[in-house]
């Protein structure tokens, strides 16, 4: 049990010794660290990567010092920049998190991975035109003129993005004579959206709200559009003005109008919740006339994510607008949509002013539309070709 004792210069050695051979095992657990992190399951990498380079770019201390002062403004630049690109990251991931949520409410059960992989045809813009079992004279109107048909549709879609569609929802007894006719017709031409609604004139709202829900479901676009099927389209005029608002987020476009609350039931657009609207006489909030309006991909993701709790009015124009009243939306009121017929859409052609599209106020489209939609389409038409000049 008893040993001869270390010397204090072999303990001093030996001390030397440990804390050499301490330093040398730290450094390699430091240069080595543990694989257990590259085994974690990334939760949507794409955004994750994209918030850390914002995190990176968004230090204005770090960048401050090591810049020189002539830098400062371009940093300050950047680092504006990197928050506008954070805010529209965390705004994506918000409603890629909204839309699960819809998914999982509705029963159906998606892993991340299979969300993720979800792909939508991609498109600039889907231009719904809205319709009834009764407008078929309508229909071929628009096809003979501003519509394209069969593969010059096909290739509008293909090579432009601009997605045409007559929707339609299905009659009060689905497969009888009025659904089998639109069956018929779609056979030929292929160019119907059909939605699962019932139609008739008092359930726009819920047409306009179902149409919305259904697009978004079907194509990726940057734009979504709604116009009646007596209204005069320019498609190149169209399409080059929504061009103009596609960087920005939330826009709301169309011809603004604030008219009255209409309280008395013989009255063609009467509100049966006028009083909803204050006393007799007001006026309704600022919105897009129904006869053609446009909204971007955030708004129309919102009012899918939202569609069972959005109430709906007696007049679907009014009832789009009450959906984005209380958002951060930017409205746009662009006169070019709502030109009058000729003389007024003929006149600003021939200055140079071609309208984006046309109808008569007075009848809430083009009067006797079917007769006088080649009349229109000849005076203030842009050209077959001028909707495939534009460059997006």
């Amino acid at each position: 049990m008893r040993g001869k004792p270390f010397s204090a210069k072999a303990i001093f050695v030996l001390c030397i010794a440990s804390f050499l051979a301490g330093s040398l095992f730290t450094n390699q657990n430091l240069t080595h660290p543990s694989r257990a992190k590259d085994n974690r399951i990334a939760v949507i990498p794409h955004h994750v990567t994209k918030l850390q380079e914002v995190k990176q770019d968004c230090d204005p201390k770090r960048k401050l010092v090591e810049g020189k002062p002539g830098d400062i403004m371009g940093e300050v630049h950047k680092t504006h920049e990197a928050i506008k690109s954070l805010e529209s990251t965390m705004s994506t991931l918000e409603m890629e998190l909204a839309v699960a949520r819809t998914v999982q409410s509705n029963g159906q059960r998606y892993s991340l991975e299979k969300l993720a992989n979800h792909t939508l045809q991609k498109a600039f813009v889907v231009i719904g035109i809205n319709t009834a079992f009764s407008s078929r004279k309508r229909r071929d109107s628009l096809r003979q003129t501003w519509m394209p048909k069969g593969e010059k549709l096909k290739k509008l879609e293909k090579e432009k993005g601009i997605v045409i569609r007559f929707v339609i929802g299905h009659s009060a007894t689905p497969g009888g004579v009025l659904d089998r006719a639109v069956d018929l017709e779609d056979a030929e031409h292929k160019d119907f959206l059909r939605l699962k609604h019932v139609e008739g004139y008092h359930e726009l709202s819920t047409k306009t709200r179902m149409y919305f829900s259904t697009a978004v479901s079907i194509w990726d676009a940057e734009f979504y559009l709604k116009v009646d099927d007596d209204v005069h389209l320019n498609l190149g005029m169209l399409t080059s003005t929504l061009a103009k608002y596609r960087s920005k987020p939330r826009i709301y476009i169309g011809c603004m109008k604030s008219g009255p609350v209409l309280s008395q039931k013989e009255d063609k657009y009467y509100e049966p919740e006028y009083w909803k609207f204050g006393e007799d006489g007001n006026r309704y909030f600022r919105h897009a006339t129904g006869q053609l309006y446009a909204i971007s991909k955030d708004l129309a993701e919102y009012i899918s994510i939202n569609s069972p709790i959005l109430h709906r009015y007696a007049n679907e124009d009014v009832s789009l607008g009450s959906w984005l009243l209380g958002l951060e939306v930017e409205h746009v009121d662009e006169r070019s949509m709502c030109c009058g017929t000729p003389p007024d859409c003929e006149w600003k052609a021939q200055a140079g002013n071609v309208c984006v599209a046309s109808f008569d106020w007075s009848c809430s489209g083009i009067c006797n539309s079917v007769r006088r939609m080649e009349v229109v389409h000849d005076s203030c038409g842009e050209g077959e070709g001028a909707v495939w000049n534009v460059d997006l």
